[in-house]
């Protein structure tokens, strides 16, 4: 049955957040089915897979494309079931870019050749081009087809920055996007895209409109086993530019788990300052607390400090330990304790490394007398890693998570610039499991659901 715009209306107000069920990470992987549970589609059926294609392929298989082979097993399970599989996905923000070179890798890791359509969405008549029907017509079971870059199209990135009020003008459009795949390419909707955290049209909107949907092999393990056990963590290290991660550190908190909070970056600033106008005290952060910079990712308002105090003054009463820098990196190089109104810090410094880890010491410790196993997890980046004068305490930090999972502890590194800094410092078997998308975890582990779960849960249930 067609979407109509009132229904499309229901469906995005749940993306939006304006109405929620407030359902846990494990409420919605126990209702949305996994693709090994589509028994009774033919083969023969075209399938729509919502593919984890944004990568950068090396020169061989096993390089860059970690993402691409992370949807193998769910794309075999489909091709020995003789669906006709048509993937969909982004690479990157820019819609100017390519899949591909993407196209060509994920056929030699299937060991297949892939059909690519370049242009196969009609942007003034929001509709599919007949080269995606004539192509999905002429497939045989078991072929591959590639569509390009999702964010080609403007319809894909609509739902970026829009608001409940646009709800009613965005509606009619987007039901027409979702009954147009399902009409022209297929009613049975595969995501196996687990970096996929954006409001995408693709990842968000479409399954409205399928019969059946179901979460690919990997991210529902990614889900299930890493994601579920993060939510049992005892420690969390937190850090980054944006202050916005304390409304996820406090999600994390309120589970009741977290006895230790390590912060850096812009977030620890924030904490920092709520910790000495508590204690009576008051302390500079710099360009930080400048309105003049309202504009800028690293800004904290007023507002956020009194949810930083809010946050420290409850845990405190719970017992929790907020281990946060004493130095600072600041922009000219210099190592300091304290911050004048023009400056910014750009890293921790030597005296807070020290803290750091004498801390862990005290944390594995405490982890013995446990009677559950210890779980840490580690988020984000200490400065401005990627300018080798700031790299110090992102670098040196590294051992610290080797040094947690010699000892017993379960280590989780959530992806994104903490990943990349595992591979730049350490060695994958430093941790427990590094994840492949950093706003997919934080969104899990955080205060708000992943999109895509929503959106899956939705056309699962047919609640809306």
């Amino acid at each position: 049955m067609a979407v109509t715009k009132e229904k499309m209306e229901a469906w995005l107000r749940r993306i939006l957040g304006v109405d929620k069920l407030n359902l846990g990470l494990l409420d919605y992987i126990a209702r949305i089915p996994r693709v090994k549970d589509l028994t009774d589609v033919p083969s023969g059926t075209p399938v729509l897979v919502r593919g984890d294609l944004d990568c950068k392929p090396g020169a061989k298989v096993g390089e860059g494309d970690i993402r691409l082979r992370s949807m193998k097993e769910t794309l075999e399970i489909g091709r020995s079931r003789g669906w006709i599989q048509v993937i969909l996905g982004h690479i990157g923000r820019d819609p100017q870019l390519s899949l591909d070179k993407v196209c060509k890798r994920l056929g030699e890791i299937l060991g297949c050749e892939i059909k690519f359509i370049p242009d196969w969405f009609d942007p003034a008549n929001l509709t599919i081009r007949p080269e995606v029907v004539e192509a999905i017509q002429a497939a045989k079971p078991g072929d591959f087809i590639l569509l390009e870059n999702t964010r080609k199209y403007d319809i894909e990135r609509v739902l970026w920055k829009a608001k409940p009020v646009d709800i009613p003008n965005l509606a009619e459009k987007l039901a027409k996007v979702a009954n147009e795949f399902a009409e022209k390419v297929a009613r049975v909707y595969v995501h196996e895209a687990f970096s996929a955290g954006s409001l995408d049209t693709s990842s968000v909107v479409v399954p409205a409109a399928m019969d059946k949907v179901a979460l690919g092999e990997y991210a529902y393990g990614e889900f299930s086993g890493p994601l579920a056990d993060c939510l049992n963590a005892q420690l969390v290290i937190s850090s980054g530019l944006k202050i916005d991660k304390l409304d996820d550190l406090q999600a994390m908190i309120d589970r009741g788990k977290i006895r230790w909070v390590f912060t850096a970056g812009s977030l620890a600033m924030g904490l920092i300052k709520a910790a000495h106008q508590l204690d009576g005290k008051d302390f500079c952060i710099g360009v930080q607390e400048d309105p003049a910079h309202k504009d800028q990712p690293y800004y904290i308002p007023p507002e956020r400090i009194e949810q930083a105090k809010k946050m420290i003054a409850e845990g405190r009463q719970k017992g929790i330990q907020f281990v946060m820098p004493v130095d600072f990196v600041l922009q000219d190089g210099r190592v300091a304790t304290t911050l004048g109104p023009q400056d910014q810090q750009f890293d921790v410094g030597p005296a807070t490394l020290e803290l750091f880890e004498k801390k862990i010491g005290e944390f594995l410790e405490w982890a013995k007398t446990l009677n559950e196993p210890a779980i840490a997890f580690h988020n984000g980046v200490f400065g401005k890693f990627e300018d080798p004068r700031f790299e110090t305490g992102t670098k040196r930090f590294m051992a610290q998570l080797k040094r947690m999972k010699d000892a017993g502890v379960r280590v989780y590194v959530g992806g994104g610039e903490g990943g990349k800094a595992l591979e730049l410092y350490g060695q994958p078997d430093w941790v427990t499991h590094n994840f492949t998308a950093g706003g997919t975890v934080l969104n899990a582990l955080g205060s708000e659901p992943v999109p895509f779960l929503v959106s899956l849960e939705m056309a699962a249930t047919k609640s809306f």
